[in-house]
């Protein structure tokens, strides 16, 4: 009786997908590595927190006290 081979067989498939995973992400990381030297520096103010003051803010209008007589 003969051993059966495919457990090398499968083996060696496996350990060929890993190598071209690995081929993939090194390809994936490079193209990223380009990509962000080759873009433009982000210029101008974030919308988010544009305006916004350091220190003390004002209240708004409605928190302003009573007139007094």
């Amino acid at each position: 009786m003969g051993k059966d081979s495919r457990p090398s067989f499968q083996k060696r498939a496996k350990e060929k997908a890993r190598q071209e995973k690995r081929k993939e992400k090194d390809a994936r990381r490079v193209e990223t590595k380009d990509r962000r030297a080759n873009a433009s520096p982000r210029t101008g103010e974030d919308p988010d927190i544009a305006g916004i003051i350091p220190g003390p803010q004002a209240l708004p209008p409605e928190f302003d006290p009573p007139p007094t007589q």
